[in-house]
């Protein structure tokens, strides 16, 4: 039969794995190879429909390339590839029929081969056909068959290896580079940074035309970050932007840029940044860090409202662990550091559940924040940091002593006095002649009396004795007994369940209890879950014990579940009640139910259900509800409705009056008229929240109030104004270049009403302030003058 064979080729290389793609026909009819091959061995597998076709084939591969990959195709395959979870794919789409063979001999230098059924190969083929599979005929193979290896002649041609166009051998030279850029990320992981930026060096120099040229200066980036080098981090990213904007590494590095020009105290340029990573990357983990960079900022420049949303928004949007305990630990320093002791242990518990090893990131910060929470008689959430500290350090650490000593105390004035009594033994066995051997001594002492103090635990070690020596009988059948009803009757709810199979086992015709012990036991455990605010708990003895929720447990689950971030079942409960005959609770539900849109974003939601709640409570002067108008506003500030943002804050100074609650209300609508250059109500809200402030005592808005309203002021040429909100700084702390500025502003507004000795006291101190900043040297020129 005369057969004929056209050969198209198409090849590439992608970090070790060589890719062929050929064409060629057998008998007239056209088929299609495909080769990959790399130096490891890798996976590829099949995917069959349910007439057992083959469908697709997918390789995957634990390196990737650094450029991007190109989709190819010919009249055979469609060849894809994506990058899910640091693994690279390749997926191979057939348009007829296709055919995996892994190419595990080597026939120059294998004498012998078999059918063979691997997983992993260095080298796999595809082959892609029409009707009939060219050159390889498939037989099904007998299971009780025995797989013999074909032996080749002993004599063996010839191999010369690939030959280039001329037919000269063909030399690969190896890339020196491509091991240096492994040992590179291995100094990386393993935190020698000196090691690593002078290994990059090297390679720039030896290599500067390397594949890896990105990658490269994306590491110096990360290396100079961490060694808070934040010139050479600034620098370098503009580089990087420019050249590799379309590299996957694109939003770590926008993150890190943004964070050095904050903390070298270049806020508009690291805003600029910012603004780049959070609009063209919101998705990416590294915006997430951008908040937390971001809240930093806005921390050590005074904007701590907005600093916490920025932690709050990195905490609830992240799915980074790392990320997720920063942000949790920013507001937990921030919480304790003013007394608000109980939302601070639930961003610490956050930490100790999810990465309890995170307080050694900053040890002496963590320590102190431990102490503050036991001097605020937090001492649950104290042992739980020093728990988490002392499994990072062994007993050979300056603090490790101490810790054992502090968390045994701290436990022994917490309810938990099994687990205190444990900390104080673990002190004791750890350190028989400690420091604190003497302190430790009082306190298991007085532990001792809170564990046997009254009828109690005296009647629960009885029961205990009496069942373990007399198991499956009558004697031990009543301590069982007992034991349920004493544990129910002292609220030990959970202690109950954990051996509810014995008191099930008894006989209830003898034991009449039995049923009823177990059911309030579980009911005790759904109100400790819902106090407690353990929703899915509630819902899991429900189900365990045919208990129903009825509608009495709403508030209960609703209330646990918006504060566990569980919206889907608070908006359900809040949904289930808006049909109430009862207009007091569909007041409340519809209340709830805008509050739970306005978290999970649903704006449109939150307007339509607003407007209803505003008709029942039109002519209740003083409703519970009131707040809705609030709610209403800050849902349009987010939707940046301008026109809607006026109304709500006329109709929320109306209902509430002047309230320091709404100050950052005020502030929005503020920022708003200076956005859009309309001076009257920069001027009338500026004015709100000055007198806000005055009368609170408390200036956290300044000074960017005062500047902008001395600004609006100058503009509407108010300069009596304009010189009174400047010069009302003089009596609030600001920093020195801050307080450059101010005194800048102040010489200039004089200067304007012709008070050109008082301006010149002005610009002297502006100077004297802040001698190195932009607004000394504005002063100098306008002393000058």
């Amino acid at each position: 039969m005369f057969k004929w064979i056209l050969f198209t080729l198409l090849s590439l290389n992608l970090f070790a794995l060589e890719v062929s793609l050929t064409g060629a026909k057998e008998d007239f009819t056209s088929y299609s190879t495909f080769h990959l091959k790399d130096n490891n061995p890798f996976l590829c597998q099949e995917t069959k429909n349910d007439f057992n076709e083959i469908t697709q084939i997918v390789c995957a591969f634990n390196k990737k390339p650094s450029t991007k990959i190109k989709e190819l195709q010919n009249n055979f395959f469609k060849i894809q590839n994506k990058i899910q979870n640091k693994t690279f794919f390749l997926i191979i789409t057939p348009y007829y029929k296709i055919k995996l063979y892994p190419m595990i001999f080597d026939m120059t230098k294998e004498v012998s081969v078999y059918q063979a059924d691997v997983k992993l190969s260095k080298h796999w083929m595809i082959v892609g056909y029409k009707d009939k599979l060219p050159y390889i005929k498939k037989e099904n193979k007998i299971d009780t068959s025995i797989n013999f290896p074909f032996e080749l002649s002993k004599d063996s041609l010839p191999y010369v290896g690939g030959l280039d166009i001329k037919g000269n051998p063909v030399y690969i030279k190896r890339i020196g580079d491509v091991s240096d850029y492994l040992k590179i990320k291995e100094l990386y992981k393993e935190k020698k940074y000196d090691l690593c930026l002078e290994l990059i060096n090297d390679v720039m120099e030896s290599y500067p035309n390397s594949l890896f040229n990105a990658e490269l200066i994306y590491y110096k980036i990360r290396v100079y970050s961490k060694l808070k080098d934040n010139d050479n981090v600034i620098e370098l990213s503009k580089e990087y932007l420019r050249e590799h904007s379309s590299d996957e590494n694109v939003p770590e590095v926008l993150a890190l840029v943004a964070r050095a020009y904050s903390l070298i105290g270049l806020n508009t340029d690291a805003d600029y940044f910012f603004d780049r990573l959070f609009s063209e990357h919101e998705e990416s983990e590294y915006t997430k860090w951008g908040y937390i960079y971001k809240g930093q900022m806005l921390e050590a420049s005074g904007g701590i409202s907005k600093a916490l949303q920025f932690y709050e928004k990195a905490l609830t949007d992240t799915k980074d662990i790392d990320v997720g305990a920063t942000a949790a630990y920013r507001l937990a320093h921030y919480k304790i550091s003013n007394a608000n002791k109980e939302e601070a242990s639930e961003y610490i518990m956050k930490i100790v559940k999810a990465k309890p090893s995170f307080f050694m990131n900053d040890l002496k910060t963590s320590m102190d924040m431990m102490y503050q929470f036991a001097d605020a008689s937090e001492y649950t959430t104290a042992a739980f940091i020093a728990k988490s500290i002392i499994d990072e350090i062994d007993k050979n650490h300056d603090e490790h002593e101490r810790l054992l000593k502090d968390r045994g105390i701290w436990l022994s004035k917490t309810d938990d006095k099994k687990k205190a009594l444990e900390a104080l033994n673990d002190y004791i066995e750890k350190y028989k002649y400690g420091l604190f051997e003497e302190e430790i001594a009082v306190v298991k002492d007085e532990l001792f009396f809170d564990t046997s103090e009254g009828n109690f635990s005296v009647k629960l070690e009885e029961y205990n004795n009496l069942i373990d020596e007399y198991v499956n009988n009558s004697i031990g059948n009543r301590a069982v007994y007992e034991k349920g009803k004493l544990l129910r009757d002292n609220e030990k709810y959970n202690e109950v369940l954990d051996f509810k199979d014995s008191i099930l086992d008894l006989d209830e015709e003898i034991y009449v209890e039995v049923f009823d012990i177990v059911r309030d036991s579980a009911i005790g455990v759904m109100k400790l879950a819902l106090k407690n605010r353990e929703c899915q708990k509630v819902l899991d003895i429900s189900n365990d014990y045919n208990i129903t929720l009825s509608n009495k447990w709403d508030d209960g689950v609703y209330e646990c579940s918006m504060m566990g971030g569980d919206y889907i079942l608070s908006k359900k409960i809040a949904s289930r009640n808006l049909k109430s005959n009862d207009l007091e609770l569909r007041k409340k539900w519809l209340f709830r139910y805008i509050k739970v849109d306005f978290a999970i974003g649903n704006y449109s939601d939150v307007v339509d259900a607003s407007k209803e709640l505003k008709l029942l409570i039109v002519d209740e002067k003083d409703s519970k509800y009131k707040d809705v108008y609030r709610i209403l506003f800050d849902t349009y500030q987010r939707l940046e409705n301008s026109e809607k943002l006026l109304d709500s804050i006329i109709k929320i100074q109306n209902i509430f009056g002047v309230s320091y609650k709404d100050i950052e209300r005020y502030i929005a609508v503020m920022s708003m008229g200076s956005d859009t250059k309309d001076d009257n109500i920069v001027i009338k809200y500026g004015e709100e929240i000055v007198k806000i402030q005055n009368r609170s005592k408390s200036y956290a808005q300044s000074p960017f109030v005062e500047f902008t309203l001395y600004q609006s002021y100058l503009n509407k040429e108010d300069l009596t104004k304009a010189l009174d909100i400047i010069k009302s700084l003089d009596n609030i702390e600001l920093d020195k270049n801050t307080r450059a500025r101010q005194k800048y502003l102040l010489g200039s507004v004089l200067s304007k009403l012709w008070k050109d000795k008082e301006a010149q006291v002005a610009y002297r101190e502006s100077i004297e302030a802040d001698s190195e900043s932009a607004w000394a040297k504005l002063a100098t020129s306008a002393k000058d003058i």
